[in-house]
């Protein structure tokens, strides 16, 4: 099975600048792009200039030996990295909230500014929480308390705000938006220091229960006709937040996807989901990755290895290359 990487972080296509571009930096090329258009988009400050289209006339070609003064993009069309899946962002609780506020003009403004392809950027993916999240104005789950068999499951709070926010992300995506869903924390009697906040670890009598949650909310979801592309296991598990979080180690993770997580997928008819690991800062995903991928048990499950793009500091090695 192939591993790939996957970046949770959002990519930044344009340059931000603080005043309209004025010159057009020289591009040195091989035969592969000449003749080859280029639209240049700006956004700049004291300006109306916000993705916008501000040059399409501009074309590859030939150029030799730059000056030291002039700027150049070099670009090797032999040397070739991952396919980029889709661009995103999260829609979180705070997201949900602060749109619900917004006048409709200006709700439609923005969904066309982020998911048109034709009149915005046309983010192809997006990012939901199981659960609380520190994007939430509250806590909360969607179980009573320890209901282990799961019996009082609904998804009731996030029909207010979430629920509706994501299906006019999708319509404005044109009707398909791949979502990908992840936890912050187990509810807090599944946890071994009974909060959803503040770290803590899943408890094993439950890991079965936990397991069995994202499937309940993936078909809450999609009931509600919001696919779900795929999941990941725990947002920073190696975090201890004052907000919601748990704490798996490598070890832990990967025997929660081997014996729990993977296989409850699999017999719920879940295996095209794309499960995706780590979720936490490329800094230390070299050791993640080893002790998941390694496993042939556990990496059968295993879609990819999801990264953050922040380090902790600037003297912290990647660890990751791209």
């Amino acid at each position: 099975m192939k591993k790939l990487l996957f970046s949770l972080s959002v990519l930044l296509l344009f340059a931000f600048t603080q005043q309209p571009v004025k010159k057009v930096i020289s591009f040195s090329v091989n035969n592969f792009a000449v003749d080859k258009k280029v639209n240049v988009y700006t956004t700049a400050d004291s300006s109306n200039l916000r993705m916008s289209l501000t040059d399409s006339s501009l074309q590859f070609t030939e150029f030799g030996q730059p000056k030291e003064t002039q700027p150049c993009v070099f670009v090797d069309p032999s040397k070739t990295f991952q396919t980029i899946v889709g661009i995103g962002g999260a829609l979180t609780d705070a997201t949900a909230e602060t749109f619900a506020k917004l006048p409709k003009e200006k709700q439609q403004e923005l969904l066309q500014a982020f998911y048109s392809s034709k009149k915005g950027i046309g983010y192809t993916l997006a990012r939901t929480n199981i659960n609380s999240c520190d994007f939430s104005s509250d806590s909360y789950t969607y179980v009573a308390d320890n209901d282990k068999q799961l019996k009082t499951f609904n998804i009731d709070h996030d029909r207010k705000f979430k629920i509706p926010l994501i299906k006019q992300a999708i319509a404005a995506a044109g009707g398909k938006l791949s979502l990908f869903v992840s936890p912050w924390s187990p509810p807090a009697w599944m946890k071994d220091n009974n909060d959803m906040l503040h770290g803590g670890k899943l408890k094993a009598e439950f890991a079965d229960a936990w397991a069995n949650y994202y499937v309940k909310f993936i078909q809450a979801y999609e009931k509600e006709n919001i696919p779900v592309w795929g999941l990941s296991v725990q947002n920073e598990p190696m975090a201890t937040q004052k907000w919601e979080s748990c704490v798996f180690t490598g070890e832990e993770e990967r025997d929660f996807i081997k014996n729990h997580l993977g296989p409850v997928l699999y017999k719920n008819n879940m295996a095209s989901k794309k499960l995706i690991a780590w979720d936490h800062n490329r800094d230390l995903i070299y050791q993640r990755a080893s002790t998941l991928l390694n496993d042939k048990e556990a990496a059968k499950y295993i879609w990819g290895i999801g990264f953050h793009g922040m380090n902790p500091g600037p003297a912290v090695p990647c660890n990751l290359k791209i």
